[in-house]
């Protein structure tokens, strides 16, 4: 019955289980506790460090008609290099952009091989890369050799099964010889441990799989260099850019409003200090010339003088006299005609 008292053994039961329960409550609350203190720091930091007001570092009337053009253009062709189509003929179609559809066919092409590449199927990009040989053997490419190294090792995965086929295709290595000997000696080398598995072989490094996406990075840059692309997105890099320069010029912003110096910043082309976006955005080697302490340009490149120091053309012009310069780091007397200009 319901009234039935409960025996000895069934009362020590549900009071374990009680007490188990209330121990397994107690360490929730605590972990959830440790949590919520965590939880609530990155919120803290959260609102501490970011600004929502963003829009005091823009400036007036910059996305003119030529420049919001010239936005949409670069994040149509970011789409296109995302293999977005849809999204980019939708932005075409509302922003009045008109696209060259051989703009867009070597995106498609790239994207697709990419795409094949991640589930490691090889064929795509292998007849791309014979298509394209000459042109990847001038700009001193390796992406075949690599192709066909990874389809002969896909075969070697095989075992014994593949070994007549992967000693067949080894004949792809053939024009590849001079350049890639030791490779293609180490490959070759492998067969000898197809009974017993390359995995328990000396081998084994073969099957490293991080070379599958080594291979995808590899034909980005090599295929982005054919058709005279950047590897990276534009439109990525200036947001990266951008996001990282943020913050200073949020601070640089405030102290020209404290001081009321609003007058510093006022032109769409440059910046009131120098933003270090770090070694990653560095794209072309620039030179200060140590005298006049400016960029050197086209128009004023810089100059090595016969003792092996470098200034710009504009503080040569300046410091000869006569016929003669002085060098301003060193006592060596020269002609200016004996300066050479030097590229980075």
């Amino acid at each position: 019955g319901q009234d039935a008292e409960l025996s000895g053994t069934l009362s020590l039961v549900l009071t374990q289980c009680c007490k188990r329960i209330k121990d397994t409550v107690q360490k929730l609350a605590s972990d959830h506790k440790d949590i919520h203190s965590s939880v609530s720091r990155v919120g803290k930091a959260i609102d501490k460090n970011f600004d929502s007001d963003i829009s005091s570092v823009g400036i007036d009337g910059c996305w003119q008609a030529d420049s919001q053009r010239l936005l949409n253009e670069v994040m149509v062709e970011h789409f296109f290099r995302q293999g977005m189509l849809d999204v980019a003929e939708e932005l075409c179609q509302e922003s009045g952009l008109s696209v060259d559809p051989s703009q867009k066919e070597p995106f498609v092409e790239l994207n697709r091989i990419l795409e094949a590449l991640k589930v490691r199927v090889l064929r795509p990009a292998l007849e791309w890369a014979v298509s394209n040989r000459e042109m990847l053997i001038a700009q001193n490419s390796s992406l075949e050799f690599k192709l066909h190294r990874l389809y002969f090792i896909s075969l070697l995965m095989g075992g014994t099964t593949n070994q007549r086929e992967a000693l067949q295709y080894a004949k792809n290595f053939q024009p590849f010889a001079l350049n890639h000997q030791k490779d293609i000696q180490v490959l070759m080398g492998s067969l000898v441990y197809l009974r017993q598995g390359i995995e328990n072989s000396p081998y084994v490094h073969l099957l490293d799989a991080n070379q599958w996406a080594d291979i995808c990075d590899i034909f980005t840059r090599d295929a982005c260099a054919l058709l005279g692309l950047s590897v990276e997105s534009p439109l990525s890099v200036s947001f990266s850019a951008g996001c990282v320069a943020l913050p200073a010029l949020i601070n640089i912003k405030a102290v020209i409003e404290q001081r009321q110096c609003t007058g510093v910043w006022n032109q769409k082309d440059e910046l009131p200090i120098e933003v270090d976006l770090g070694k990653k955005c560095w794209y072309h080697s620039i030179f200060a010339c140590p005298i006049l302490r400016q960029q050197t340009t086209d128009n004023n490149p810089p100059m090595k003088l016969v003792c092996g120091h470098i200034i710009s053309r504009d503080a040569l012009n300046k410091m000869f006299n006569g016929s003669k310069l002085k060098c301003p780091y060193c006592p060596m007397e020269q002609s200016p005609g004996d300066a050479k200009q030097i590229f980075f």
